[in-house]
């Protein structure tokens, strides 16, 4: 079913000499449900990634930052060394994907194994809102003048702040008080609607 969760295939998780894999089945789903325009879950934030190309990769790789672990990631491929190097690193996107991608994300592949569906998502959207559109000096949204096409960024989080700060002097002067309204009117996907609208899920497959 088109809308079926796809998961990291067994002979990856399995296996220890393979680290990462290209998914065009999570590409697909990620189409079908967030970027196309008739998508179950169609968001217009993401409307610029129409005319993009993502591509996906699944990792069994552990990754930890700052004492965190990474659970996705989006990236613009920029290589920064030698010629081999970058030549070695163009040369596996384009076995993988049949070219460059605008944009790359990785995502965990034991951890969406493991998590709740509405986990998934989440992680699937964060990803796709740091994959923006680059914006001028005044804040307009840039485009290609040879295409007409969106030209790309790597978007930063809306907030970034220390809950003791928050909690020592509020939102308003934390900046982060639309995340906070935001949160206390709850979320307009709920848990309930994205099992209705997953196939994975209608079909009672875990």
């Amino acid at each position: 079913m088109a809308n079926s969760i796809p998961h990291p295939p067994n002979n990856l998780i399995d296996r220890f000499d393979i680290d990462f894999m290209p998914s065009e089945e999570l590409h697909e789903w990620v189409g079908n449900m967030f970027i196309k325009p008739k998508s179950k879950l169609f968001n217009e934030d993401h409307s610029h990634l129409i005319s993009g190309s993502i591509g996906f990769i699944w990792t069994t790789c552990n990754n930890v930052t700052k004492g965190k672990r990474v659970l996705g990631m989006a990236e613009i491929f920029n290589a920064r060394s030698n010629k081999w190097v970058k030549g070695r690193q163009e040369q596996q996107l384009r076995d993988w994907f049949g070219g460059i991608p605008d944009f790359i994300i990785t995502i965990d592949a034991h951890f969406w194994r493991s998590a709740s569906n509405p986990e998934r998502f989440a992680l699937i959207e964060h990803e796709l809102y740091h994959c923006g559109q680059a914006h001028d000096e005044f804040g307009a949204p840039r485009f290609s003048s040879e295409t007409g096409k969106p030209l790309f960024a790597i978007r930063a989080h809306d907030v970034e702040e220390f809950i003791g700060v928050v909690q020592r002097y509020g939102a308003e002067a934390t900046g982060i008080k639309e995340i906070v309204d935001a949160a206390n009117k709850g979320p307009s996907i709920a848990p309930a609607k994205i099992e209705g609208l997953c196939g994975t899920c209608q079909k009672k497959v875990a």
